[in-house]
């Protein structure tokens, strides 16, 4: 079983479905589809900062706890749609990291992405926006360390020992809408900037399929 967490944001109900629902259609094995929602997660005592665009931005790091440190474990940003298999993505897990992901090393174009936040430049940006945790070597993330270090401790995986624990993922399993060119081979879209969902990005790369695919998930055969 592929499991899997997706950020839940009270504003963006409508990017966790349809994320799942695309996950769930292109996957060739059966996955296990959690929403972690900040309502879910009495262990997580956090007060939301200024800066803070969404309600899973610290919260992600709590996949590990929720596993009780075993197994492996997915996370993605609500801001996605799959368009390959997950199946493809889980078998590239290996036992020697501690946490893998898509490495980008770019300077944002913008400076402000969705609701007005800022668009802060920093080390390993998005790089934690999708990641296989290897549960049983991320023990440092205990409830007391999530809920007290600070954004870029966790963010840059500075809980690690040394970046040899951080394993390489290819890009197009995270692909940068808006940061990238439009990639026809992109396996996972991210809306980093902002999804389709927001007036201001209905226009954006790949926008079109997540529409479709909201239509066809809303629709109802009689």
């Amino acid at each position: 079983m592929i499991d899997v967490f997706i950020g839940y944001d009270e504003g963006e109900k409508i990017a966790y479905h349809i994320l799942a629902e695309s996950i769930r259609r292109n996957s060739s094995q059966p996955v296990s589809i959690t929403p972690l929602c900040l309502s879910n997660i009495p262990q997580f005592t956090r007060n939301k900062q200024e800066n803070q665009s969404t309600d899973f931005a610290f919260s992600r790091f709590m996949v590990p706890t929720l596993r009780n440190y075993s197994g492996y474990s997915i996370f993605m940003d609500c801001d996605m749609m799959f368009r390959g298999d997950i199946a493809e993505l889980w078998s590239k897990r290996n036992m020697i990291y501690s946490v893998m992901c898509c490495k980008h090393d770019y300077e944002p174009k913008q400076g402000v992405k969705f609701r007005g936040a800022k668009n802060e430049k920093f080390e390993k940006k998005n790089w934690s926006s999708m990641m296989i945790f290897n549960n049983s070597l991320c023990s440092k993330l205990t409830p007391n360390f999530v809920n007290t270090a600070t954004g870029l401790e966790l963010h840059q995986f500075k809980w690690l020992n040394n970046e040899d624990a951080i394993g390489s993922l290819p890009l197009e399993w995270n692909w940068l809408v808006g940061e990238y060119d439009f990639n026809p081979d992109a396996k996972n879209v991210h809306w980093t900037l902002g999804g389709p969902y927001f007036k201001d990005y209905a226009d954006s790369d790949y926008a079109n399929e997540w529409f479709k695919l909201y239509a066809d998930t809303v629709r109802i055969d009689l």
